[in-house]
């Protein structure tokens, strides 16, 4: 097949052995821990296992991975430079990177859903750009290139209007130089958001910034496309290859009730790329178990 698929974040094997990038703390701790020295440590914890889970990908051959954005604890509150354990920080996200580089894996970024480039509230925007930012930074710090291949990647995660539109490109325009040559933009999963083809029309077209085609979300606003249409389309906004998402129903492949945009633990069918040249991300709740499980289907 002319696809590869890996996993997203969280390892939940290694997550038994307290393996993690995910360790943070509370607001009401954060606040007072002044000279920063335990989100210090928490960060350092979080960059040097993100090592333990890059090594395991390896050695179980999973060639595209998204790394958690968790790394740095509360971190459009301060300036990394500023945490005492920096230099130990900085020496083992070089490590990563040396992996990742070393064995070909791709890996991306998918910052929180609070990314929100089109909002009428300056203070979301001034987070967003923030926190785009802060992403490229641990990928300079992993010296990683600066392309789309590695990719950082958000919704615009609101409702459809040329007014977000405008702003969207306004707040992208205030993005660092490499943050912006490494940002793509996702299909949401709502009738009156972005559908592939708004996303097309209105921010590719704008800003050359290629689309993350989400099988899922598709099916929720197809804008008159078929899923063969709308990859194929995606597909071309890349100048590398396309990182696509894939996931499926929890409420049709599980067999309960409850929100139909909830994700299945497992895949239950094989991706279809549609004759294309794709890497995939598993957006599935059983995380590296899910992807063990698909191996097994194809």
């Amino acid at each position: 097949m002319p696809h590869r698929v890996g996993y997203c974040c969280i390892n939940v094997t290694l997550g038994k052995q307290k393996i993690t990038t995910g360790r943070t703390l509370r607001q009401a701790s954060f606040l007072q821990d002044t000279k920063l020295e335990r989100t210090s440590s928490l960060a350092l914890q979080n960059a040097q296992d993100l090592i333990t889970i890059l090594k395991w990908n390896v050695a179980n051959n999973v060639q595209v991975f998204r790394i958690g954005s968790n790394i740095f604890p509360w971190n459009s509150e301060y300036h990394i430079n500023d945490l005492p354990d920096i230099t130990a920080i900085v020496t083992a996200l070089w490590e990563a990177g040396k992996i990742i580089k070393e064995s070909g894996m791709r890996v991306s970024f998918h910052p929180d859903h609070f990314v929100k480039l089109g909002t009428t509230k300056d203070e979301v925007a001034r987070r967003s750009i923030l926190d785009l930012n802060h992403h490229d930074d641990i990928y300079t710090l992993m010296r990683l290139p600066v392309s789309h291949y590695y990719p950082l990647n958000i919704h615009v995660g609101q409702n459809f209007s040329q007014d977000v539109i405008d702003r969207f490109i306004e707040r992208f325009n205030n993005l660092n130089q490499s943050t912006r040559n490494r940002l793509v933009v996702e299909n949401d999963d709502k009738e009156n958001a972005f559908s592939v083809k708004q996303l097309y029309d209105h921010i590719y077209r704008e800003l050359n910034t290629p689309i993350t085609f989400d099988y899922f979300h598709h099916t929720f606003h197809p804008d008159g496309l078929t899923s063969y249409g709308a990859a194929h389309l995606a597909a071309t906004t890349w100048d590398c290859t396309p990182l696509f998402h894939y996931s499926e129903s929890k409420n049709l492949n599980e067999n309960v009730s409850g929100n139909p945009r909830a994700h299945s633990d497992y895949a239950f069918k094989t991706i279809d790329d549609y004759g294309l040249n794709i890497d995939v991300d598993l957006e599935t709740k059983a995380k590296e178990l899910a992807w063990f499980k698909y191996q097994e289907m194809v």
